[in-house]
């Protein structure tokens, strides 16, 4: 017998309304689950992969310390996307198991996680180095790019919505976008890309405050 507790993420509202990823990941633990097996506690997270600062993980992660049990996660990129991260993570004593890799010990899954970051990089830069040829050859991006454009865009939108109230805040207490980029990166919110904020970037995301002034000149 083995207790756990259980963690799910989603990126996004929509996602966590939607039950869209949710119940694929709660399946894939109902499957893992032997009859014997206590379920101590489930948490589940609406938030991007990217962020370190996840206050359900940090909650289950604190029950598992408590409870001398082990954190249980589908797949461990619902966990998290970055190497350090894990390693961080297992470092402290934690108990990782993971749905897909359920016999994997410690050391391979640090493999593992390496072997995501780096796929996500070369897919990422196979992408970039794509477009740049085809717009050095003077392609033009047809209805499939304008497409992509418009999804980055959606899920841009929809990663606002995760840190509007921290971007908001920002924008009170700064009154410039210089300012609120100072403050953001001070409390450690990343940009969709998980990058550090500049005044054109708040500028940029400005967009999706609905029309609200911010009151930034």
């Amino acid at each position: 017998m083995a207790e756990y507790v259980v963690y799910y993420r989603v990126s996004t509202e929509r996602q966590g309304r939607s039950g869209l990823g949710l119940e694929a990941q709660r399946a894939m633990v109902e499957q893992f689950l032997q009859p014997a097996d206590n379920v101590i506690a489930e948490f589940t997270e609406i938030q991007s992969g990217k962020r370190d600062d996840r206050a359900e993980l940090w909650n289950a992660i604190n029950l598992v310390k408590k409870t001398r049990s082990k954190l249980l996660i589908p797949k461990l990129d619902r966990f998290s996307r970055k190497v350090s991260f894990i390693s961080g993570i297992i470092d402290q004593g934690i108990e990782l198991t993971v749905c897909e890799h359920p016999n994997v010990s410690t050391f391979f899954l640090h493999l593992l996680a390496c072997f995501a970051e780096e796929e996500r990089r070369q897919i990422s830069e196979r992408t970039r180095a794509a477009l740049r040829a085809a717009k050095k050859r003077g392609t033009v991006l047809g209805r499939n790019a304008q497409a992509l454009a418009a999804q980055r865009r959606l899920e841009k939108r929809d990663f606002f919505e995760t840190i509007r109230p921290e971007f908001e805040q920002a924008v009170a207490e700064a009154g410039s976008f210089s300012g609120v980029a100072r403050l953001l990166n001070e409390r450690r919110v990343t940009t969709y890309k998980g990058g550090r904020w500049h005044p054109q970037t708040v500028k940029n995301y400005a967009v999706f405050t609905d029309g609200k002034k911010l009151g930034i000149p």
